[in-house]
Parts: C-alpha cells; sequence; structure tokens
C-alpha cells in the first residue's frame, strides 16, 4: 500500500473487519460518501486507485542553478560582491538573487534553503551609539532611572 493516503489504508482495513461505511467515516474523520468514493475506487482500480495524486499549486521556481548561486552568494562578503550593505539577510539575499537570476522567491523560501545546507543567518544586531563623549554616563544614568 506504499504511496496510499493512510487513512485510505485504515478505510481499507475497516471495511475488510466489516465495518460500515457510516462507522469508518467517524474512525478515519471522514464523510459517509468520502469513504464510500474510495471503496469503489479500490474496487475498480485496485490499490492504485488509492495512491496519492499530485496537489495543484505553483511549480517549484528554484533551480538548481539558483540555490548553487545562493550559497555562493551567501559564503561571500556582500560589498565584494557590489552590494551597499556589509550582512546578508534573507531578503537580501532573495533581493540580490532575483535581479542576478530572475527568480523572485521570498525571504522565507531563502531561508529555507540555506537551512538545508545547514547555513544559518543571524539577524543583525543593532547598536545604538552617540557622538556625545558622556554618551556611556547618561545611558548609566537613563537606567538606573527606569528601575526606580
Amino acid at each position: 500500500m506504499y504511496g496510499c493516503d493512510k487513512r485510505a489504508q485504515l478505510v481499507l482495513l475497516a471495511a475488510e473487519k466489516g465495518l460500515v461505511a457510516a462507522d469508518i467515516g467517524g474512525i478515519v474523520r471522514l464523510s459517509e460518501e468520502s469513504v464510500r468514493r474510495w471503496l469503489k475506487r479500490y474496487e475498480a482500480e485496485g490499490i492504485e486507485g488509492l495512491k496519492d495524486a499530485p496537489r495543484p499549486g505553483m511549480a517549484r521556481v528554484v533551480t538548481s542553478e539558483y540555490r548553487e548561486q545562493l550559497i555562493a552568494a551567501v559564503r561571500r562578503h556582500p560589498r565584494s560582491l557590489e552590494q551597499p550593505f556589509s550582512r546578508w539577510t534573507c531578503q537580501r539575499l532573495a533581493d540580490y538573487l532575483a535581479e542576478k537570476t530572475g527568480i523572485g522567491v521570498s525571504d522565507e523560501t531563502v531561508r529555507r534553503y540555506l537551512a538545508l545546507e545547514g547555513i544559518v543567518l543571524s539577524r543583525p544586531q543593532h547598536k545604538i551609539s552617540s557622538p556625545d563623549p558622556d554618551y556611556e554616563v547618561k545611558k548609566r544614568r537613563s537606567k538606573r532611572s527606569e528601575t526606580n
């Protein structure tokens, strides 16, 4: 039954034990009509009729070439690729590669493909500073007044 929906397998096993469609539907959380459809498909097509059908949806747009360019880019310093920043983020990589390859993907897609390669980008750390020579003293005073 390889490739079959797990619920389809349960439907067949329950039917083999003599349960009726209404009872089977309650077990597998399907309508009685769905159970009957699966049983009819099994009778007509055998096990092949229960295999998972391809799901509709957008075709994969990330190519192996895109993945190679992604890994190559993330391993280089952004400024060496003439980018105006010093750290990569997933969004910056997505934008950079969209310009280079013409393939536009979300930052989450970039994150997932990097994770497949064992690469995790840390979020940029922003440090607040000031040219004021007394900044650190004022900052400590401010923190003390917040806790009191």
